[in-house]
């Protein structure tokens, strides 16, 4: 279930990330999500939404990081 927009995104992404990481959230998620639809490219028994979330997150930190406010911040 890729998403179109932001709008879209679970709650546990639009409530904690700024707008440019839930872009990138986004979008890692979305080409995840077709690069994995074949079940031998995931890892483990995790669902094909469950790898796309994990990529996403992963793309995320790469560029952000939580703080000690615990917010986000892109990293420095």
């Amino acid at each position: 279930m890729p998403y179109k927009s932001r709008s879209e995104l679970p709650e546990n992404v639009t409530n904690v990330l700024p707008a440019h990481a839930q872009d990138i959230y986004k979008e890692a998620f979305n080409s995840a999500w077709d690069q994995y639809k074949d079940p031998d490219d995931r890892r483990g028994d995790a669902s094909r939404e469950e790898t796309a979330h994990r990529v996403a997150w992963a793309a995320v930190k790469h560029d952000y990081e939580k703080g000690d406010d615990e917010k986000w911040h892109k990293k420095k």
